[in-house]
């Protein structure tokens, strides 16, 4: 009884034996309190005047207040109140009380134990608000959420991998949808809203979720950023998005009640083939054991609750659902192209380094920059893959992917005879690849004209120098437009009469 912390109607009871002039030792003998204490107690009433017979006795908070209150000299200041500011900020981002001790001895060498921290946060920890039920009309709200599913082999790659449960309940009849899937992008997430859709028939009037990557880009009290993808969706099936407040999660407790009682009652002792098998035997426990049980806050099964009246108070689904598609932010890189998904598309070459917009649907991909739509591209689901538009690449990128070999023999035909035969053997070649040697000698044709293009080609062949290089040479020298003999001024010197063995070049040409 000594440590015994005693409620204030029994102190006032002691205080009322008191004053009918029962000593300390037969307050001690009924049991009531111990002598020590009783004494401390006779000092404090005697003090206050609460022993007077004709005084009224004192209200419980003013016993409260002075009976509770304790000598300083006893217990000491708290060793974390220099820090009080600094320790309360801290608490109230959510940081461990752990790491605040870790924090406070880190960085100002503080003496005191955890303990001293814990005591402090917890005479200063505010109390918690009182949650309130709410009551949700049918077919107003269905709650959405992701939990951790089953592992489970993926047949294409023959690992074993992780899963997720996406499971979306309606609020008023607590009827569920839920799918396993792979991931949580952003395909995955608006997918399942579909498939939920379809399941139900109908549309609630509002969504409520967490804040995940996929739906919010930005969580915030006040003013949180809709993923674009989710709110074309939204406005596609025409429900509102009610992101909870961040670190809120009691806004959705409906449908995390759903996730645990999947994870508690349907995955323990379950084996699956594949993910097709896992979600089938979930659809078969959701329409039998799920929505035929008593629900224990509605004391109603859900699959008849959601029957008999919830699915008329749905919103009718769309004529054509809204396509599923991806928001991504890219970058023109210098090639003139955007990645997505490990595949690329070209965009046009004025937008080089510039952020762009990217939106993938199930079948195209389209480009925008700001709100204007700059290229349209069939969607690539191999690793790898490049979708390229000539018409965004530049000119002398264009022209080059223009001329091929086929492109360069036709043109060359056109010119004559011999510049087919000099393109002809460019690409007869079986160590370099030509088709620039045989777009730039085609290139000649608009400095020199074809005809002595053609004359040019036929001195090169003649002379056995099939080449770019010859025949540019000969074009700049005039060349083409010499006899197709040799020239003596080509000759060298021993071949003209000024060399000591000079020969007769005349005889030698003949």
């Amino acid at each position: 009884m000594a440590n015994r912390r005693f409620a204030v109607h029994e102190i006032r009871h002691v205080i009322s034996r008191m004053r009918l002039g029962e000593s300390d030792r037969q307050i001690a003998k009924a049991g009531l309190m111990g002598r020590v204490k009783a004494s401390k107690l006779r000092l404090l009433a005697q003090d206050q005047g609460w022993l007077d017979k004709d005084a009224p006795l004192p209200a419980n908070e003013v016993i409260e207040r002075l009976t509770r209150k304790t000598s300083p000299t006893k217990r000491g200041q708290s060793q974390v109140l220099p820090f009080a500011d600094q320790v309360l900020a801290w608490a109230g981002q959510g940081i461990a009380w752990t790491t605040i001790h870790q924090t406070l001895v880190r960085k100002f060498a503080f003496a005191g134990s955890y303990d001293a921290v814990k005591r402090f946060l917890r005479h200063h920890k505010q109390e918690r608000p009182a949650t309130v039920m709410l009551d949700h009309a049918p077919g107003d709200v269905a709650q959405v959420d992701f939990g951790a599913g089953p592992k489970i082999i993926d047949l294409g790659t023959g690992e074993v991998l992780g899963t997720w449960v996406f499971v979306m309940t309606l609020a008023w009849s607590r009827h569920q949808y839920a799918e396993v899937v792979w991931d949580q992008k952003v395909e995955t997430w608006l997918g399942c809203h579909r498939c939920a859709f379809e399941f139900f028939g109908g549309v609630p009037a509002r969504i409520v979720i967490d804040n995940p990557k996929c739906a919010i880009t930005k969580a915030c009290y006040h003013d949180p950023e809709v993923q674009r993808a989710y709110a074309e969706i939204a406005e596609g099936y025409g429900f509102l998005i009610s992101p909870c407040p961040p670190r809120d999660p009691q806004k959705k407790g409906i449908v995390e009640s759903g996730v645990k009682y999947i994870k508690n009652n349907f995955l323990p002792l379950r084996d699956f083939r594949d993910i097709a098998d896992a979600n089938r035997q979930l659809l078969e426990w959701i329409m039998g054991t799920a929505g035929n049980r008593v629900h224990g806050t509605t004391h109603e099964r859900p699959l008849t609750r959601f029957a008999e009246a919830e699915r008329h108070f749905l919103r009718a689904l769309p004529d054509v659902a809204p396509e599923v598609v991806t928001w991504a932010g890219v970058k023109l890189h210098g090639n003139c192209h955007v990645q997505f998904e490990k595949a690329f598309y070209s965009a046009p070459f004025a937008l080089v380094h510039q952020h762009l917009w990217l939106r993938a649907g199930e079948k195209t991909v389209q480009i925008f920059h700001g709100q204007i739509l700059v290229a349209v591209h069939s969607r690539l689901r191999r690793p790898g893959g490049k979708s390229t538009v000539n018409e965004h690449l530049p000119p002398e990128a264009r022209a080059y992917l223009m001329q091929t070999p086929q492109w360069c023999l036709e043109h060359a035909e056109r010119i004559g005879p011999m510049c087919r035969e000099l393109v002809d053997q460019l690409f007869a070649s079986r160590v370099l690849d030509n088709l620039r040697a045989a777009q730039g000698v085609l290139g000649l044709k608009k400095k020199y004209g074809p005809k002595r293009l053609e004359a040019a080609c036929r001195r090169a062949v003649e002379h056995g120098t099939a080449s770019y290089r010859a025949v540019k040479s000969i074009l700049e020298k005039g060349l083409d437009m010499e006899p197709t003999g040799l020239r003596l001024s080509l000759l060298p010197d021993a071949y003209k009469g000024r060399s000591r063995f000079c020969r007769d070049t005349r005889n030698m040409l003949q």
